[in-house]
C-alpha cells in the first residue's frame, strides 16, 4: 500500500533526479556562437543582423548568436582561418575578402561582368551548379558552405568625375582583391585597407574613392559624405557573399536548429533582394550627395572586352577554376539571348 507520505518521498526524489538529469541540463543550456561579417556596423544592420535577430527569436533560447562587425574580432582576410580552428563559430563574406584557400576565392566577392543583376547569383547557385561546386570544396577544407546570395553591383564613388575609360588611370580605389586585379589593367592602384578605415583615407587622400558597391551602401555607410561622383557603369552586376559555419559546430547542431538557421538565412537573402534592388533606384534617382556620371557604353564594352580575357586567364589556374568559368559562359550566353531586363542591350 502506498502511503502519501511514501508518495511524496518517492515524488521528491523522482524530481531531484529529474533535475539532475544531463539531458535535461543540455536542453536548458544554450548554445552560443560568435558569429563575424565582413561589413562594418552601419552596413551590417541590413546584410547580416536580420538573420542573427531571426535565429534569436526563433530558436526558443537554445541557439543564440552573437554578432560582431568587420574586424571586430579578427581582421576580414583572416576570416577563413578564424572559423576552421573554431576562433569564431559562422561567417558572413564573401571567399575574396576572406582568403578563402579553395579555388573558389576570386569568384566570390566581384568576379567582373559575371552577372548583371542581383538575382543571378541565387540562379547560378540553384540552376547552374555552383551550390554542388561550393559545398564541396569547402567540405574538403573542413567548413560548412551554407548558402549563397547577391547583392549590389560594383560601381565606383569618388572624388574625381569618371567619364572615360582612361579616367580610370592612376585612381587609388578601395576594392576587392580580384576586382583590383582586373582593374590594374586600366591603371587602378588598388588599395587594402580595414573596411572601417575607408572613409577616412579618402578624407586624408589615401583614397581616390571606392569601386566596392553600389550606391545603396555608399549612402547607408558614409561614403557619400566624403566622395562626390557615382559612376553609373559597373564591373559586376552583383556581389556573391556566402554563409560559412564551422564544421565541428555544424555537426553538433540538433536539426531543429539547423532548420531555424537556414530559415534565417534565405529570410535575410529576400530581405537584401529588396532592400538593394529598391535602394539603387531611389538613391539614383533622388540621391543628393553623389552626382551621377556615365561612360558611354560602346567605350565601356573595352571593359567587359578585358573582362572575358580575364575569364580565359582565370580557367587556365585549375580545373575548378575552368569549370566555374564555363558555367558563367553557359550562363551570359543564355541572358544576352534572353535579352532586357536580363543584359542590358
Amino acid at each position: 500500500m502506498t502511503t502519501r507520505r511514501k508518495f511524496l518521498t518517492t515524488a521528491g526524489l523522482g524530481g531531484a533526479a529529474t533535475l539532475a538529469s544531463p539531458t535535461i541540463v543540455k536542453a536548458q543550456t544554450a548554445i552560443t556562437w560568435r558569429f563575424q561579417t565582413y561589413a562594418g556596423g552601419a552596413l551590417g544592420e541590413h546584410v547580416t543582423k536580420p538573420v542573427i535577430d531571426y535565429i534569436n527569436a526563433n530558436s526558443n533560447g537554445e541557439l543564440q548568436v552573437e554578432l560582431f562587425y568587420a574586424d571586430q574580432i579578427v581582421p576580414t582576410g583572416e576570416l577563413f582561418q578564424a572559423l576552421q580552428r573554431g576562433t569564431i563559430d559562422g561567417v558572413h563574406s564573401d571567399d575574396d575578402s576572406m582568403a578563402s584557400p579553395t579555388p573558389l576565392r576570386q569568384f566570390g566577392g566581384y568576379f567582373p561582368f559575371a552577372t548583371k543583376h542581383i538575382l543571378d547569383v541565387p540562379v547560378l547557385f540553384n540552376q547552374y551548379g555552383l551550390r554542388e561546386i561550393w559545398d564541396e570544396e569547402y567540405a574538403k577544407v573542413g567548413v560548412k558552405w551554407l548558402s549563397a546570395a547577391g547583392q549590389d553591383p560594383c560601381n565606383f564613388n569618388t572624388k574625381k568625375e569618371i567619364t572615360s575609360v582612361a579616367d580610370l588611370d592612376g585612381l587609388k580605389l578601395y576594392t576587392f582583391p580580384t576586382a583590383g586585379r582586373f582593374l590594374s589593367k586600366f591603371g587602378v592602384v588598388p588599395v587594402n585597407i580595414p573596411y572601417e578605415d575607408a572613409e577616412v583615407a579618402v578624407q586624408t587622400g589615401e583614397l581616390d574613392g571606392m569601386a566596392w558597391s553600389g550606391i545603396t551602401e555608399d549612402y547607408t555607410v558614409g561614403w557619400a559624405d566624403v566622395t562626390d561622383y557615382f559612376l553609373t557603369n559597373n564591373i559586376s552586376g552583383a556581389w556573391i557573399g556566402s554563409w560559412f559555419v564551422n564544421e565541428e559546430r555544424w555537426a553538433e547542431l540538433p536539426d531543429h536548429l539547423k532548420s531555424v538557421v537556414m530559415a534565417a538565412t534565405e529570410a535575410g537573402h529576400t530581405y537584401r533582394n529588396q532592400w538593394y534592388w529598391g535602394g539603387e533606384a531611389a538613391l539614383r534617382a533622388n540621391g543628393d550627395k553623389l552626382q551621377l556620371r556615365s561612360v558611354p557604353p560602346g567605350e565601356w564594352a573595352e571593359v567587359e572586352a578585358a573582362a572575358k580575357e580575364f575569364w580565359e586567364e582565370v580557367a587556365q589556374e585549375g580545373e575548378v577554376h575552368q569549370k566555374i568559368v564555363n558555367i558563367f559562359k553557359e550562363y551570359n550566353g543564355v541572358i544576352n539571348q534572353a535579352g532586357v531586363p536580363y543584359n542590358f542591350e
